[in-house]
């Protein structure tokens, strides 16, 4: 017999203790092709990586988005946040993205995987949408980040609405940025690995 689980509330999530983030000394931001090769052949050495990508918000009806601007991988110990400005750094992360040996998880990646396809040229390969697993679980809602990691860790994941919707386009990332991007993807390593216990 399934039986049907349920997320718990935004009150319940709020009396938990704090999701251990990633500090700025765990994350890379990489912008250049050197800097990418780098960050390339240190993701290599993981089967599998947390994913997410930001883009620029739109706010005008019918005004189409160019993103992805940036891309997360992440580890367990460590997080890359690609900017995708430098043609070789984009050729390098459209080429890791196609890869299939590695597993990319993380929640809610329609979006991201189809403004990869049109940005990158490329099919994502090995994506996995972290919610099909609780779906399986027994989890009817989509459960994103903040309901995974309290289910899981009985912790509360942090999440800046104001990193959310700023400027992913911009040349130079705030450090809040470089933290609320590289913690989305470091988050959704954590649960698939504890998933795959």
């Amino acid at each position: 017999m399934n039986t049907t689980r349920t997320t718990p509330s935004k009150d319940e999530i709020a009396l938990l203790p704090e999701f251990p983030r990633l500090g700025r000394d765990r994350i890379t931001l990489v912008n250049t092709g050197p800097q990418a090769r780098e960050a390339v052949a240190a993701l290599r050495d993981h089967a599998a990586w947390g994913f997410d990508t930001e883009s620029k918000p739109t706010f005008r009806v019918g005004e189409v988005s160019d993103g992805p601007h940036i891309v997360q991988l992440s580890t367990l110990q460590h997080a890359w946040v690609f900017q995708l400005f430098d043609s070789a750094c984009r050729d390098l992360v459209a080429d890791l993205l196609a890869q299939a040996a590695h597993t990319k998880a993380g929640f809610g990646l329609g979006d991201d995987t189809s403004r990869i396809r049109s940005k990158l040229r490329v099919e994502p390969a090995g994506v996995l949408e972290l919610n099909h697993l609780f779906r399986e679980r027994g989890y009817r809602k989509d459960m994103g980040v903040k309901g995974a990691v309290a289910v899981l860790f009985q912790q509360r994941f942090i999440k800046s609405k104001k990193a959310a919707t700023s400027n992913w386009a911009a040349p130079q990332l705030s450090e809040s940025q470089l933290v609320y991007a590289a913690n989305d993807a470091y988050a959704a390593a954590h649960v698939l690995a504890a998933l795959q216990v």
